[in-house]
């Protein structure tokens, strides 16, 4: 990485770190550092899974329990184990914990009129813009990809969020049973791989790929939560199942589309993909692909 990139990088992150004031221990005027803060604004009226909260934030669990336990401490929020599994822990807040997220809430409004403010029109609509822009930046930076069993409760989350929006914008419906891969098992070890996207450890993404003796492997089951939409992700999915193909010492990869899936159309064909003559008989499929793969395939 360049020398100039990264003083950029640093100088924003100082810019930013004083101008909404994480450098003072009384975080918006409050009593807490920005830590303990947050962690209140994040567990919100509904209460949070700890772990959940935890990768949410991307805190160690240390780090996480001495927060909770200070805003325990001050009367804020409550700790306790789930029913059905007391290794799970759901934190919640108290009265005196939504009364002082609220004054977070509204300080936190103020601070961002406060800098809106000492702007002009067309710098505010600049910088939020920008704002925007880094944001959704820096989201894709967090995202990881991981090789899951199909039957992983993140892999089946992800296929019934799929399934289910298939079932809205296909004409008559969606039902996996007619679909020339009705079970997503074949698309795991040993003759497929599938792998699951993730966002703040909730499953955001996913997609397999199946490695059929002599015949090219047949990528399927491709999908990005409309959450996650924007940040790159089917493309990076697309690249991690051609990686696989080409380790298997493939060449060619096809997949198949239905017309409705405007938006998967048009990423396969900027990633390369060919439109080919039908080569399977799959139920909801208008458009068949085909690419041919080299070496650069895996970092596409």
């Amino acid at each position: 990485m360049d020398r100039e990139s990264i003083d950029r990088v640093r100088r924003f992150n100082r810019t930013v770190g004083e101008r909404i004031g994480v450098l003072h221990d009384h975080f918006l005027g409050t009593d807490r550092p920005v830590g303990e803060a947050r962690l209140l604004w994040e567990i919100g009226e509904e209460g949070r899974d700890v772990r959940r909260l935890r990768d949410r934030l991307g805190l160690d669990s240390g780090y996480v329990s001495r927060l909770l336990r200070s805003l325990e401490r001050d009367g804020l929020v409550t700790v306790e184990p789930q029913t059905h599994d007391r290794r799970v822990r759901t934190v919640r807040l108290t009265a005196a914990g939504r009364k002082e997220r609220a004054v977070l809430d509204r300080r936190s409004d103020e601070l961002a009129e406060l800098i809106l403010t000492s702007l002009n029109e067309k710098q505010r609509t600049r910088l939020t813009a920008a704002m925007e822009e880094v944001d959704r930046l820096l989201t894709a930076g967090t995202v990881s990809v991981e090789q899951l069993d199909p039957g992983h409760p993140d892999s089946a989350a992800c296929l019934r969020a799929y399934f289910a929006e298939l079932g809205e914008r296909f004409e008559g419906g969606f039902d996996a049973a007619l679909s020339a891969v009705p079970d997503a098992g074949v698309l795991g070890p040993p003759h497929g791989v599938f792998v699951v996207a993730r966002l703040h450890g909730e499953p955001v993404g996913c997609g397999g790929i199946h490695l059929d003796g002599d015949e090219p492997p047949y990528i399927k089951r491709m999908w990005v939560a409309k959450s996650a939409r924007g940040l790159g992700l089917g493309r990076r999915l697309l690249a991690e199942l051609e990686g696989y193909a080409v380790r298997s010492g493939a060449r060619t990869v096809r997949l198949e589309t239905n017309s409705a899936l405007r938006e998967a159309m048009a990423l396969y064909r900027s990633a390369g993909y060919e439109e080919v003559p039908a080569f399977n008989d799959e139920h909801y499929a208008h458009h068949w692909f085909e690419k041919r793969l080299d070496d650069g395939a895996a970092t596409a």
